[in-house]
């Protein structure tokens, strides 16, 4: 019974125990006023600052220590900023919409349109699709409607019955593919217009996408006939057998039975490699006994690229015939498919190259619809009722009669054709250029365009964490700015009678030390320095010799370097060694050619006189009234929040929990 009650007993103080140990992020660290810093927030703020929590969990104690000191006087301050009401003061809002807007629609480009297309073109460049099509061309030349009317019709035949193949080659405008039934062999995302490559990436094999699809080319009727894991480049070797023999005289059968023996001595174990440096007839590989390097899909012939692409690691082909002769093909390696990262800025140039106006016009035009974005088109209208061989710009003869017209709408804000008018200088493409129905419509659309996107970086916080944070660092700065701005910097009080002041006090921090000046005579021959020489031996002027320095930065000086620390160069170290002025040395070889230095002027380590250190004596009293004022806010900041600071919990910080 006894045992029973002691185990109970037990039980229940480890219950009361358990419940009463704080949760680790929970811990408290410090505490000011009716704010406290966590374990969490602690964490977080020193594993930006330490580039990764893997690195700041490796930290010492004292390292953890100072920046908790730094961390809570940042907090009173914010706390002090908000005393003051910042988040009120009109010249910060500014500050801070400036850069929300700005950095704001970068961001959201990056994060919501470009990273998010890079990670889909990723996945797709994971496949490659062979696909074929029947095109009508459109553009110079093409009647667009009558190219429309042709893929409609085509597509019909198809869709009833017709074969795809024999269609092609009777309608199709590809020359090149036509030939072939359409066939354009392996594609893969990326290389093709955004709206044929989601045709094909949307279409399974064997199928025909059902639309008609329309791109920059023409129409298009897409078939997509295989489907394949990418492969992104092969390294491979062959031999070639050219059709031509010793003549010059084109003999098909005799290379066959040559390619063929060859092929056999293969079979039966004959190294590829030494039977390519002695029979191959590609000079460009027979050296290298037939190794082609690595290549991609379509950087060969096509019947070579489909051999080559569909064979094994260490397997040698069939014979291939291309238009340059019969090939035997072994295949050495395959490229393994690149990490997101590692293509990632491939992916970029592919993108930015091919996919991102029409994401980014899809984009757009979702934030139109998300913002009920809407064109006045009586005020449109009006505009150009007024615009008869006019430029579109501020000069505008009729601006005064409509800029206070409303042109377009969103998100519950209007916008004046005055205020689109001031926009226009930013749009190069239409600003200054001839009124036309479809310049203005376009011109709008550029325009609008920054607004809606405006609209959208303006909510970003709402919805993105990681902005929302980039937002509060920013918001935190300009904040402090300003504070060190009100608290230091604008009391700081400078005038020559306290900067003569602390140059007394501490005039020793101002010194110089040895110095020289010399002149130079420098000479590219030796045999030029040391005739120059013999001359300043013989009595000649220095400086008239000096003046024929061929140091082609020093001749305007007349070889003159002005009085410098003598461990500037070994120049200054020469010319140091000399004993007074007037006094020249010998020849002295330095880079580049050979030098006689002649000493101008010797000053001997010393302090500093007011007027030659007024520059840094003004730096250094900042700097220590800086410090003062600083300490002096902290310990007001101190005294107003009453600070406790719980070192001993460091020890728990970074610490995993079981």
């Amino acid at each position: 019974m006894i045992l029973r009650t002691v185990y109970l007993l037990m039980a229940g103080f480890l219950v009361v125990f358990c419940s009463c140990t704080t949760e680790h992020s929970k811990i408290v660290l410090a505490e000011f006023g009716d704010y406290k810093i966590t374990m969490s927030e602690f964490e977080n703020a020193y594993a930006k600052n330490a580039g990764g929590y893997e690195n700041a969990k490796d930290d010492s104690l004292s390292k953890l220590k100072n920046f908790l000191d730094l961390y809570l006087n940042f907090k009173m301050k914010l706390r002090d900023a908000q005393v003051r009401k910042y988040d009120e003061n009109p010249a910060l809002l500014a500050e801070l919409n400036d850069y929300k807007e700005k950095v704001g629609v970068t961001y959201l480009l990056e994060k919501k349109l470009v990273e998010p297309a890079l990670q889909d073109l990723y996945e797709r460049r994971k496949w490659e699709y062979r696909a074929s099509h029947i095109m009508f061309r459109i553009g110079p030349g093409h009647d667009e409607a009558e190219a429309e009317k042709k893929a409609h019709a085509v597509m019909d035949s198809i869709k009833a019955g017709a074969d795809f193949e024999e269609m092609a080659k009777r309608h199709s405008q590809d020359q090149f593919s036509a030939q072939f039934g359409g066939d354009l062999f392996y594609i893969t995302a990326g290389l093709l217009p955004v709206e044929f490559e989601d045709a094909v990436y949307k279409t399974e094999t064997g199928q025909i996408y059902p639309e008609v699809v329309r791109t920059n080319f023409g129409y298009h009727i897409i078939k997509v006939t295989d489907k394949r894991e990418r492969i992104p480049a092969i390294h491979a070797s062959h031999i070639l057998i050219d059709y031509r023999n010793e003549n010059n005289e084109i003999d098909t059968a005799a290379a066959r039975a040559k390619i063929d023996s060859v092929l056999n001595l293969i079979r039966n174990g004959e190294d590829f490699v030494q039977l390519a440096s002695e029979v191959s007839e590609d000079p460009g590989t027979k050296d290298r006994g037939g190794d082609l390097g690595f290549f991609e899909r379509r950087q060969m012939v096509k019947e070579f690229d489909e051999a080559a692409f569909n064979l094994d690691v260490n397997e040698i082909s069939d014979v291939v015939q291309t238009n340059f002769g019969f090939h035997i093909i072994k295949l050495l390696e395959k490229k393994p498919y690149p990490t997101f990262e590692e293509e990632k800025a491939n992916l970029k140039k592919l993108f930015e190259r091919q996919n991102y106006a029409a994401r980014k016009d899809e984009f757009i035009s979702d934030l139109r619809t998300k913002y009920n974005y809407a064109v006045n088109e009586e005020t449109l209208d009006f505009i150009l009722s007024k615009s008869d061989s006019v430029m579109l710009d501020d000069n505008h003869p009729s601006l005064p009669e409509f800029k206070d017209k409303v042109l377009f709408t969103f998100a519950g804000n209007s916008v004046t054709v005055g205020e689109f008018f001031e926009k226009l200088p930013e749009k190069k493409d239409y600003h200054k250029k001839i009124i036309t129905e479809e310049l203005l419509n376009n011109a709008v659309n550029a325009v609008s365009e920054d607004y809606v996107l405006r609209e959208e970086a303006f909510n970003l916080e709402k919805t993105d964490s990681v902005f929302a944070d980039l937002m509060d660092d920013y918001r935190n700065g300009i904040y402090i700015f300003k504070l060190q701005e009100d608290e230091v910097w604008n009391k700081i009080e400078i005038d020559s009678v306290k900067l003569y002041e602390y140059y007394q006090v501490n005039k020793e921090n101002f010194r110089y030390p040895d110095r020289v000046s010399f002149a130079e005579i420098f000479s590219v021959k030796d045999s030029v320095i040391n005739h120059y020489y013999e001359l300043l031996k013989a009595g000649a002027d220095f400086d008239s010799l000096a003046s024929l320095t061929e140091r082609a930065a020093m001749k305007d000086k007349g070889g003159i370097y002005s009085l410098n620390d003598v461990k500037t160069s070994v120049l200054y170290e020469e010319a140091n060694k000399l004993e007074k002025p007037g006094d020249f040395s010998e020849p002295i070889k330095v880079s580049g050619g050979y030098s006689i230095v002649k000493l101008i002027e010797k000053d001997p380590a010393r302090v500093k006189t007011f007027e030659e250190a007024r520059a840094e004596v003004a730096g250094a009293f900042q700097e220590s009234e800086s410090k003062r004022l600083e300490n002096e806010y902290l310990e007001r900041l101190k005294k107003r929040y009453e600070p406790s600071v719980y070192y001993s919990e460091l020890e728990k910080a970074f610490v995993e929990e079981k």
